[in-house]
């Protein structure tokens, strides 16, 4: 259940692909979204090769599919940010696994994204979970390659979605690296309010959360976007101001930020610039929480 956020006016939108695989149910509005990441991890790196992600995982799962996804690699900018997000999750999770080598890391609502191919350090263990329907076309598509490598049905529309992921002790005993990307926004606010309580309830001292994060004026707008507007799917949560990702508990601590507007040269940053006066959340971003 991921994507990338760009905004402009969509082409006209054919029926979504039906995403399927021999033995799985079709997946629809928000869990149908997982195929725009893929499309453009799969086939981007040639449209943007400085931001390359050399993801062989989602080639293979892409060519398993047998999906026409030629409208999601059109849209550009959707594109180019999720190949930026990807870089950005991958620094962030190679940097804390040299600190902490045997922890566990966790991709909450993973879709079909396959971190692990970069993140595994040898001794770390990483744990992917999403709705059943999910993690059923995963298991076809990406069946276990590692006694390190795990799954899990999660909702995290569930307020006990902690418990879903049956982490053991020694899971507990260190840092986590927690990571929820293309998920929230799709949430209403009281559940994303939740999912970060939850996390700093129950996490370690020391462990990292990154989320995107999407401005609340893109809430009710996800027509606009051209990829997301053929899946159904709509957002739900935004934020006007980042305070607002560590109100909800005081153990929360908000690390680092990420604008998408980086990708832009000096015109993004110039936009965002003009933006800050009333929000000072991006209209995309990544954020790096962390429990203290």
């Amino acid at each position: 259940m991921q994507h990338g956020l760009s905004f402009f006016s969509p082409p006209p939108a054919p029926s979504p692909p039906r995403v399927a695989a021999p033995a799985t149910e079709p997946l629809h509005a928000v869990p149908s979204t997982l195929l725009i990441p893929l499309a453009a991890r799969a086939r981007g790196d040639a449209l943007f090769p400085h931001l390359a992600c050399h993801d062989t995982e989602a080639q293979r799962q892409l060519a398993a599919l047998n999906t026409r996804v030629d409208s999601y690699l059109a849209d550009y900018p959707t594109v180019l940010n999720i190949l930026w997000r990807t870089r950005r999750v991958r620094a962030a999770g190679e940097a804390f696994f040299a600190r902490h080598p045997l922890a566990w890391g966790v991709n909450l609502g993973c879709g079909l994204s396959h971190y692990f191919q970069w993140l595994d350090q040898g001794r770390n263990t990483w744990l992917d979970a999403d709705l059943p329907e999910v993690m059923a076309l995963r298991r076809t598509l990406a069946p276990h390659s590692s006694p390190r490598l795990r799954q899990a049905m999660l909702d995290l529309r569930n307020p006990q979605w902690w418990q879903a992921l049956h982490l053991p002790r020694r899971a507990l005993a260190q840092p986590l690296f927690m990571l929820c990307e293309g998920v929230l926004m799709y949430l209403q606010p009281a559940q994303v309010r939740q999912v970060l309580r939850e996390f700093a309830t129950q996490a370690p001292a020391g462990s990292r959360l990154l989320i995107d994060t999407l401005s609340q004026c893109a809430v009710g707008q996800a027509g606009l976007h051209a990829s997301v507007c053929r899946t159904g799917a709509q957002f739900h949560w935004g934020i006007r101001h980042m305070r607002e990702l560590t109100d909800c508990h005081p153990r929360l601590r908000l690390l680092q930020t990420h604008s998408v507007a980086e990708c832009y040269g000096w015109a993004g940053l110039a936009m965002e610039a003009l933006w800050r006066p009333w929000f000072s959340a991006p209209l995309y971003g990544l954020a790096e929480l962390g429990v203290e």
